[in-house]
């Protein structure tokens, strides 16, 4: 069993410098900054510049952030602030992340940098998520060091996570390549707001991604996260396609996502888009940073999504933020036995034997060895 007081928290110590042809930007030390990838110089006059990594599509003036508050013009040119300065480091289960069908019972080196191309008004993690790499406390961590960090803790991956992935695209990036190099999976929670391009590119180095699908209709999208759905929908076929393992996170909130049709429409787009292996995790709201005004999920709603997503075809939905719920564990989709029994992070029980049911050997959709 998991003991949570042994995971590894890393505290982040001094505020490092971003530099800039020897302008010193935040901070002591002489760090550069990187030039961001997957945008397009557009008035070499007026030093416009126009980000094509994420849907929003910025065209930033000479000195303004980008909406995820982590990419700036400077002097014509788009900077990633970011890179190399994670403001959070952690070692966790990965079934933290969550990823319920990836080597269960496994460390995760969880990496994040300030910023977010979302405004979730509901977001845990709002206080790196909704400001800039300027603002927070960051350590300065090259890619190799990175790696090396992971090995040294014992963990079989490295999680991009926390914060949104897509605003530290070219950090997560370089780590994901020096990380393959080593035979360390690559995984990464994120909203899925990229557009297909830079998606394609980093698929080639990842080996999972939890996509949080917030809700199944552009008003939800619109009214409590500024964004819209379809590219969230793309961007899981696109996961899909490339090869790489897709789990999704739906957070149910009340009075806001929780309408069952809705919820059953969203289930059999999943099974149609994507097949019926990708696991589905209904996950608890608790009232949390501009929406606190709205009470926790109702274990039932959880419970009727779970049976919506089992009715409309899927072989693994999950019930999330409930320790110690049957809906934590997996179970084989033909015999129905469990094969792994979990209770929050602790595995309690891992039957899943090269990759099948114990009971009947049918195969159990997942990665289950490095």
């Amino acid at each position: 069993m998991i003991n949570r007081r042994q995971f590894i928290k890393i505290a982040l110590i001094t505020p490092v410098a971003l530099t800039l042809d020897g302008a010193q930007i935040q901070g002591k030390n002489d760090i550069p900054m990187k030039e961001a990838a997957y945008y397009r110089k557009i008035d070499e006059k007026q030093k416009k510049v126009w980000c094509q990594l994420c849907p929003r599509g910025c065209i930033l003036s000479n000195g303004e952030l980008g909406f995820c508050r982590a990419r700036k013009n400077i002097d014509g040119k788009l900077y990633a602030l970011g890179y190399a300065q994670p403001c959070a480091l952690h070692v966790d289960p990965i079934e933290k992340k969550p990823f319920f069908n990836v080597l269960p019972k496994t460390l995760s080196f969880s990496i994040a940098s300030a910023g977010c191309n979302l405004r979730c008004k509901y977001c845990q993690n709002w206080q790196i998520s909704q400001v800039s790499p300027m603002e927070t406390t960051n350590k300065y961590s090259p890619p190799q060091g990175i790696v090396n960090a992971a090995i040294k803790s014992g963990s079989r991956s490295i999680a991009y996570t926390y914060t949104e992935p897509t605003n530290f695209f070219e950090y997560m990036l370089d780590v994901a390549k020096a990380a393959k190099s080593k035979g360390i999976l690559n995984v990464q929670h994120s909203n899925g707001y990229i557009n297909p391009a830079p998606l394609k590119e980093l698929c080639q180095y990842l080996d999972a991604v939890n996509i949080d699908l917030k809700g199944f209709t552009n008003s939800f999208y619109n009214s409590l996260c500024s964004a819209e759905l379809d590219p969230v929908l793309e961007t899981i076929k696109t996961i899909k396609a490339s090869g790489v393992w897709v789990e999704i996170t739906n957070l149910v909130i009340p009075g806001h996502n929780d309408d069952l049709n809705v919820i059953s429409k969203m289930c059999a787009w999943v099974k149609t888009s994507v097949g019926a292996d990708v696991p589905v995790h209904f996950s608890r709201f608790y009232p949390m940073y501009r929406l606190t005004g709205v009470p926790p999920t109702p274990v039932s709603t959880l419970e009727k999504a779970r049976e919506a997503g089992l009715a409309a075809g899927l072989h693994y939905v999950y019930i999330g933020n409930v320790p110690g719920h049957p809906g934590e564990n997996t179970y084989c989709p033909h015999c129905k036995k469990i094969v792994i029994k979990r209770s929050g992070y602790n595995i309690l029980e891992n039957n899943v034997k090269n990759g099948k049911c114990p009971h009947c050997s049918e195969k159990i959709g997942g990665i289950w060895a490095a």
